[in-house]
């Protein structure tokens, strides 16, 4: 197998994995870069902007749009830290009584993405991933 060939199937897989999760969020006013940052945040709790960005490996102006469309739909808050340029975010009120929702959302997406997928090689396929994503970190 070839180096080409191995990174086009994992950038064909991502791009079709995160349309299956944009179409499974589309009801809630939601795309996939959004989740993650909600998700992390459900996860973790507040963590600053440059955290949440080294975190999901997105660089800044991105990360600060999607921010701004997520205080914008009421679901994540900025709070001001000690140095004027950092800015710790959080979930709203809102957010937290909507997450249900949404995870049952992605849920039912990400089982129905794994039916044809043997338990197995979901196993496999986690520990290869987990693997080679600390040999690069």
């Amino acid at each position: 197998m070839t180096n080409h060939a191995l990174f086009h199937t994992l950038h064909q897989l991502s791009r079709q994995l995160t349309n299956s999760l944009n179409e499974a969020l589309k009801p809630y006013g939601l795309y996939s870069a959004q989740w993650s940052v909600l998700f992390v945040l459900h996860t973790k709790g507040s963590l600053t902007q440059k955290e949440l960005s080294e975190y999901l490996f997105v660089e800044a102006p991105p990360m600060t749009r999607t921010i701004q469309r997520l205080v914008k739909q009421g679901f994540v808050r900025q709070i001001p830290g000690k140095d004027k340029r950092e800015k710790y975010i959080q979930l709203t009120e809102e957010a937290v009584k909507e997450f249900p929702k949404w995870e049952h959302a992605v849920s039912e997406c990400n089982n129905d993405l794994l039916k044809k997928f043997p338990e197995t090689s979901q196993q496999e396929l986690l520990k290869l991933q987990s693997v080679w994503l600390k040999q690069l970190l």
